[in-house]
């Protein structure tokens, strides 16, 4: 295995992202958000750079989709992995927490509960997409501490890179904390190693609405999903039963809900080229 080459730059540093965005507080996730139709009737997405999958991922390259929580690789890549996978690209799917802490109180989805079966959904999701050539490693982090975890989540990802890697994880300003916090993570190593990364948008497309000026439109890439991938997407999507049910045990509504998974399911996905 060749050996990654580190630039030289000052000592890493792990910020604390809200203090340091002001803009923080605007990227709210709550209601319905911004409507699907709504994205499709904005001409700013047909405009924006197709993301031609042989050029940015090439054959000598193995591609890492890091997922903050489990679901994050089908709601946000659906698309991307089953091209990836066409390609015979090689593919690590790191899922860097199980989500276990989604259903608080909740006596039917325990923290022990969803520690198992959070990852089983994931696995199920990747069998209906028929993705080849993957290998899935899972970092353990603790449920809603990766924000106070950066330095282990940076060491645990800086021991599974190879230089030929490009990665690809969530977009810095999604709205999800777990989000944000990963997509700095993955930007911090990438820049030491020099390594080719790219940002999802997931949350974006609630909170955020057409042309938001938070969005770094001029690096974005739009992946075009035929029918039969944006089928499949959905059928993956539809494994994730712990995210898409009422929790009859405290009433919590469904994490994804029908508007959630209309929304994600446009016939393309978005993607930033990392800065």
């Amino acid at each position: 295995m060749a050996t990654l080459k580190a630039v030289d730059q000052p000592s890493h540093t792990f910020l604390n992202l809200a203090s340091n965005d002001p803009e923080n507080k605007q990227r709210l996730i709550y209601g319905q958000g911004t409507t699907k139709q709504q994205w499709l009737d904005w001409k700013g997405l047909s405009e924006l750079k197709p993301f031609e999958i042989e050029t940015h991922f090439p054959k000598h390259s193995r591609v890492l989709i890091l997922a903050p929580h489990p679901d994050d690789e089908i709601l946000g890549c659906g698309g991307l992995l089953q091209k990836l996978s066409k390609l015979q690209r090689n593919i690590v799917l790191i899922a860097v927490i199980n989500g276990t802490k989604s259903h608080p109180d909740s006596t039917l989805y325990t923290e022990d509960h969803l520690n198992q079966i959070r990852p089983a959904e994931s696995k199920a999701a990747l069998e209906v997409l028929d993705i080849q050539n993957i290998q899935r490693i899972a970092l353990n982090l603790q449920d809603g501490a990766i924000a106070i975890s950066h330095a282990q989540f940076y060491a645990k990802l800086e021991q599974l890179l190879e230089p030929n890697d490009i990665l690809v994880t969530t977009y810095e300003k999604d709205g999800h904390p777990d989000h944000e916090h990963s997509a700095y993570v993955v930007s911090q190593i990438c820049k030491k190693y020099q390594l080719k990364y790219y940002q999802v948008l997931i949350w974006a497309w609630h909170w955020a609405a057409p042309n938001n000026a938070q969005i770094a439109w001029e690096q974005a890439y739009r992946l075009d999903l035929d029918s039969i991938e944006l089928e499949l997407k959905h059928r993956a999507i539809q494994c994730f039963k712990s995210q898409l049910d009422i929790d009859s045990s405290t009433g919590q509504a469904p994490i994804l809900s029908s508007e959630v998974v209309d929304r994600i399911l446009m016939p393309y996905e978005v993607y930033m080229h990392g800065q």
